[in-house]
């Protein structure tokens, strides 16, 4: 005879303890304890499994959430974001049951309360559900309904070995692309992009602390000119900058760009994640007829259930594959931040319960 567990009566949570001075450091943050509710009508417990540590929570620490979907987050508060885990125990009316698993927005906690609403049943489609946490919605998105790929495109994706990089290169080559281009900060991420991901070409870049613009720009600006002599056709920028500048002189005519991040301004020591300016010549925009636009999940909803479909069908076959860091145990959650942001991951980052 089988014995239900008691539920847990507290979380282990992590909560912003200081307004940060620049980026955020493992000392702005507390991994604390906190009671736990039980479930009311409508509501679910869920014991996160995994959750995703994303750049996004530089804009809602820095505070600069003009126009972001998602609330600033002030001293004192738990981080959120996306987790995969299991139902424990469910509410009066809610659809949901025990041992079910969901993705949902409460992570950086090891239970959470949910509404069930705001609750997505995972079902077999992926064939782990980690991968429910990868982030390629948005290339795949981006790449179809901004600046779709055409067989035989030269197709440019900066920060390519980011979480949504590591993805874009693969799904433009299943697209058609004929060349695909990335570009990273590091050496040895470039050798991987090209080693396990197919990437025909990888450029070094950096973002713009520097200050001392002119040289980043003109080096990068000749590494993609030589990467791709007869020009680029699409853009799936994450980064903005100089090299989203580059682009621009690169870009053939009627070249499509989709712009998925601006991680130069946002990862910027100088700067409270809400900026990324950047100076591009809108002449070379108008006489070569480009497109540019940015890319919101919120703006197509569609897309989420359909890249489902392809992604579990692409992992299935081998043809595509989720890069990631599992880093175990929440109270690593701080330190995986800043190794976020400091470029020390290859793909996704996902803290494992």
């Amino acid at each position: 005879m089988s014995v239900t567990p008691p539920l847990p009566r507290t979380a282990r949570e992590v909560r912003l303890v200081s307004a940060p001075q620049g980026l955020p450091t493992p000392a702005d943050f507390a991994v604390v304890e906190t009671p736990l509710p039980t479930p009311d009508a409508g509501q679910v417990l869920v014991r996160n499994r995994y959750f995703l540590v994303f750049p996004g929570l530089r804009t809602l620490i820095g505070g600069e959430v003009d126009g972001v979907p998602l609330p600033a987050l002030s001293s004192g508060d738990a981080l959120f974001g996306p987790a995969v885990g299991e139902v424990v125990a469910a509410g009066d009316g809610s659809p949901l049951r025990p041992g079910d698993t969901v993705t949902h927005l409460q992570g950086w906690r090891d239970h959470a309360v949910v509404d069930a609403a705001h609750c997505t049943p995972v079902g077999d489609t992926l064939p782990d559900p980690v991968a429910h946490l990868s982030q390629g919605s948005s290339a795949y998105g981006a790449l179809t309904r901004l600046a779709p790929v055409r067989t035989g495109d030269t197709v440019l994706v900066t920060g390519a070995a980011g979480a949504v990089g590591t993805l874009a290169g693969p799904v433009a080559r299943l697209l058609g692309a004929g060349r695909v281009i990335g570009t990273t900060r590091s050496p040895g991420k470039a050798g991987r992009l090209t080693a396990e991901l197919g990437y025909d070409a990888v450029l070094l870049g950096d973002r713009g602390d520097r200050g001392d613009l002119a040289g980043p720009r003109a080096s990068f600006a000749a590494q993609l000119a030589e990467a791709a002599p007869d020009g680029i056709d699409v853009l799936l920028d994450t980064v903005g900058g100089d090299q989203l500048a580059a682009a621009v002189g690169a870009a053939r005519h009627g070249a499509r760009f989709a712009l998925v991040g601006a991680l130069d301004g946002q990862l910027s020591a100088r700067r409270a994640g809400g900026s990324a300016p950047v100076e591009i010549d809108s002449f070379r925009i108008v006489v070569k007829g480009l497109s540019l636009r940015g890319y919101s999940g919120t703006d197509h909803p569609d897309v989420e259930e359909e890249w489902n479909g392809r992604f579990g069908a692409w992992l299935r076959s081998g043809e595509i594959t989720f890069p990631h860091a599992r880093v175990p145990g929440i109270d690593r959650a701080p330190q995986a931040l800043q190794e976020l942001f400091e470029g020390r991951h290859f793909g996704a980052v996902v803290v494992e319960l």
